[in-house]
C-alpha cells in the first residue's frame, strides 16, 4: 500500500455534502482513508470573480498505481457531475493528487509532487494541520515550514470540522 495526500475541494452548489460525497466515492473506490483536515473556507485564488471554496486535505492508502489512482479521481468528479470548463474556474469538485508515496512523477498526464501545492495557502493549510513534519524529498523543509515561510496571502479559515 502506498500513503497518499489528496486535495479536495468544492464551490458549487451544496459545498460540504459535495465533500461528504467525494469521501463516500473514494471509500468505495478501495482508497483507505486514514485521516482528514478539517474543512477551510478558501477564497477563490487566480480566477476571482466566483464564490469562496470548502478545501480539505486527506492522507489515505492505496494499492492502485499512481496512474491509475490518478484516473479514479477525475472518474469520482466526473461521476458527481464536475466540468472543468476553465482553468481555475467554478467546480463542484475538485479532486488533486498532491504527493504519491515519496515519489517524483513528471509526465503529460499526471505530476507529483503536484507542481503548484507548495505555492497554495489552501493546500498547506490542510495538509500541515494533518502532517505537520510531512517532508518530500523534493521539498526543502517540511509542510508547516513551508506553510509559515508562504508567501500567499489568500484568505483561508477554519470552516468545521469534518
Amino acid at each position: 500500500m502506498t500513503t497518499v495526500y489528496i486535495a479536495l475541494g468544492t464551490n458549487v452548489g451544496d459545498r460540504e455534502n459535495n465533500l461528504r460525497e467525494a469521501i463516500r466515492l473514494l471509500t468505495e473506490a478501495g482508497i483507505r482513508i486514514l485521516k482528514f483536515s478539517s474543512i477551510y473556507e478558501t477564497e477563490p485564488v487566480d480566477y476571482l470573480e466566483q464564490a469562496w471554496f470548502l478545501n480539505a486535505v486527506l492522507e489515505a492508502q492505496t494499492d492502485l498505481p499512481a496512474l491509475d489512482l490518478l484516473r479514479k479521481l477525475r472518474a469520482i468528479e466526473s461521476a458527481m457531475g464536475s466540468k472543468k470548463t476553465f482553468a481555475k474556474g467554478p467546480r463542484l469538485i475538485d479532486l488533486d493528487l498532491l504527493l504519491y508515496g515519496y515519489d517524483a512523477i513528471a509526465t503529460p498526464e499526471l505530476q507529483v509532487p503536484h507542481p503548484r501545492m507548495l505555492e497554495r495557502r489552501f493546500v498547506l493549510v490542510p495538509l500541515a494541520e494533518i502532517a505537520p513534519n510531512l517532508r518530500h524529498p523534493s521539498w526543502p523543509a517540511t509542510a508547516s515550514q513551508l506553510l509559515a515561510a508562504l508567501k500567499d496571502t489568500s484568505v483561508v479559515h477554519l470552516s468545521s470540522a469534518f
